[in-house]
């Protein structure tokens, strides 16, 4: 593997903006060589936004370049099945945005398609990348905090999104729990054996006209029995809101300050802070380093992470909490394995 990899990135939405700039500039050992989209106006400006490299309305040519080492898939959710099979069997390494698809068959047929080509994945779990995030992993693992007991872990956006983003979105577990169902899973460092429920739709009538719901509460049983709760919103008055807070025998972690200014107003009025609006704000530090380390693993020959298993234990999560609220009824998510 060449010290320097050359990259193509698919996508120049609002996340492929962001990995242009990452790629182009803030990764030593990559060279961002050209950028895909479909819409040749979004392409040009994301191409002219990095100093100008080339641009392409067509994903399938540049996976077929062969000076190109790795490709960066930031496109749309129905595109990242077929793209990451095409980048396989054209011996591309792969990082991906979550999910690979909507649906577990779709998600094997293009995780088969990387396991027989032997590309280098990974999933774009952004979390696991934060440094509040990875630092309680490293705690985790060192026994700081003893026998981790419980987790609980909280993400509500700013707004619901619109109405042609919930149509096509899969529903509130695959498309937003899906992240928290890598988290807990991470950070326990076992798999669910049962999984519970429930669900609403409270801020805005478009869920349930969509049969989706806005509001979940999901309850985990682990391996080695020790529990998790995620809880979701797609609104909160207060702006972008992810916390965790983990529970073991010698002590506890809680992540999530959201300042976006570290400094507090004290006066007659009370005590006052700004608030992080939105996921990008949040994790800018993650979407970079993610791609940092996707990079690092290339050149040192090992396997990026999260790799394909991830990805699909996610979403196997999410079909489980689904078949969970429909019973009213804790299930196994391994009948999915």
């Amino acid at each position: 593997m060449a010290t320097r990899q050359r990259i193509g990135l698919i996508g120049a939405g609002r996340i492929g903006r962001g990995h242009a700039r990452t790629l182009a500039g803030r990764v030593p050992d990559a060279e961002l060589v050209c950028i895909a989209d479909v819409s040749a106006d979004a392409a040009r400006a994301a191409a002219e936004s990095v100093g100008g490299v080339p641009w392409s309305t067509d994903p399938l040519a540049l996976i077929a370049d062969p000076t190109i080492d790795a490709v960066v898939i930031a496109a749309s959710t129905a595109t990242h099945a077929p793209l990451i099979a095409a980048a396989a069997e054209a011996g591309k390494a792969i990082f991906c945005e979550k999910p690979v698809a909507l649906d577990l068959e779709t998600t094997d047929a293009a995780l088969a398609a990387v396991e027989r080509a032997g590309a280098p994945f990974q999933i774009g779990f952004q979390r696991r990348y934060d440094p509040a995030y990875a630092r309680a992993k490293d705690l985790i693992a060192s026994g700081a905090l003893g026998r981790i007991e419980h987790i609980r872990d909280t993400m509500r956006d700013p707004a619901p999104p619109s109405r042609a983003y919930l149509e096509i979105s899969g529903g509130l577990f695959r498309d937003m729990t899906i992240h928290n169902f890598d988290c807990v899973r991470w950070l326990m460092g076992a798999d669910p054996v049962e999984v519970f429920a429930l669900g609403a739709a409270l801020t805005d009538p478009v869920f349930a006209e969509l049969g989706d719901i806005d509001t979940s509460i999901v309850t985990i049983r682990f391996a080695n029995d020790a529990l998790a709760v995620i809880d979701n919103s797609r609104r909160s008055g207060f702006g972008y809101d992810v916390r965790t807070e983990i529970f073991g025998s010698a002590g506890a972690l809680l992540i999530g300050q959201q300042a976006e200014t570290p400094m507090l107003r004290l006066d007659a009025g009370g005590v006052r802070s700004d608030h992080v609006r939105f996921f990008l704000e949040r994790f800018a530090v993650a979407y970079e380093e993610e791609l940092r380390a996707f990079v690092r693993a290339l050149i040192e020959g090992r396997s990026p992470e999260p790799g394909p298993a991830d990805a699909r234990a996610a979403l196997q999560l999410a079909y489980a909490a689904e078949a969970a609220r429909a019973a009213n009824a804790p299930v196994d998510p391994r009948r999915w394995g």
